[in-house]
């Protein structure tokens, strides 16, 4: 099975791209994030057109996220709310989640808020969020042990995720809460399935648009796939592959690709 995730920053605007890379390259499973579109006016077509069984929850303008699978998957749900009854409101307002099973393989499908700034409200909220996410897995592990988790996490969790030039120090996406507060999340038994296969710096998955940062490759891996011990040692590679970034009006993300 091979699972990828990209964070598209808007399907309408990076369509072609996406369609052209599945021509390219049919990964069983494509979960996308910031979609950035109601569900009505997801470009389905065009999926669908390839072989592809889709599952959206998306918002205008912000946020979404979308599952493209070659399999009908099973037990969908977009919401916290379906394992945890006792949340607030306020838990499913953002579409950052949707979750589905394929050949026994429970796929999670996350945008993990940015943050903003470190101190603000909205730091605050990603650290509430991840608290959320930790409790969410806790309980939906019982039924579903074999887990891939994959998605933009908004959080590079070692320095060497960061370009040499980038300071990580009380910096959003690297802060010390953040990292404390991902690796409480990984602690159920997630494992970072990139670093199986390369342990060096200097590969990213998100470059700025300013600066020329992806000419000048400064960028952050803060595109993740993390998975139950089982998927982890069945993995037989994961890459990020750099080449959709090259296109005229990219994405600022790469798609990061596992198979297992």
């Amino acid at each position: 099975m091979k699972v990828a995730t990209w964070n598209v920053n808007s399907i309408r605007t990076r369509i072609g791209h996406v369609i052209d890379w599945l021509n390219q390259n049919r990964v069983d499973v494509l979960c996308m994030q910031e979609t950035k579109v109601i569900d009505p006016e997801f470009p389905r077509a065009l999926f669908e057109e390839l072989g592809y069984h889709l599952y959206i929850s998306g918002q205008k303008s912000y946020n979404g996220v979308a599952i493209a699978s070659c399999q009908p998957l099973t037990d969908v749900s977009s919401s916290f709310y379906d394992v945890l009854s006792n949340l607030e409101p306020e838990w499913d307002v953002q579409k950052r989640m949707i979750t589905g099973i394929i050949d026994n393989v429970r796929i999670i499908n996350l945008y993990v808020p940015n943050g903003s700034s470190v101190g603000s409200e909205k730091y605050d909220y990603k650290l509430r969020w991840l608290t959320v996410l930790r409790e969410y897995l806790k309980t939906l592990l019982v039924s579903s042990p074999s887990i891939c988790m994959c998605g933009d996490f908004n959080i590079a969790l070692e320095d060497r995720d960061i370009h040499s030039g980038a300071s990580a120090e009380n910096q959003i996406m690297a802060s010390v809460a953040e990292r404390q507060a991902l690796r409480e999340v990984l602690s159920l038994g997630f494992s970072d399935v990139f670093r199986k296969f390369t342990s060096e710096s200097g590969h990213y998955s998100w470059w700025d648009y300013r600066a020329a940062a992806f000419r000048r490759n400064l960028g952050w891996r803060i595109d993740h796939h993390y998975l139950t011990p089982d998927l982890y040692e069945r993995a037989t590679s994961c890459f990020i592959d750099v080449t959709p970034r090259k296109l005229t009006q990219p994405s600022d993300h790469a798609p990061v690709v596992v198979e297992f």
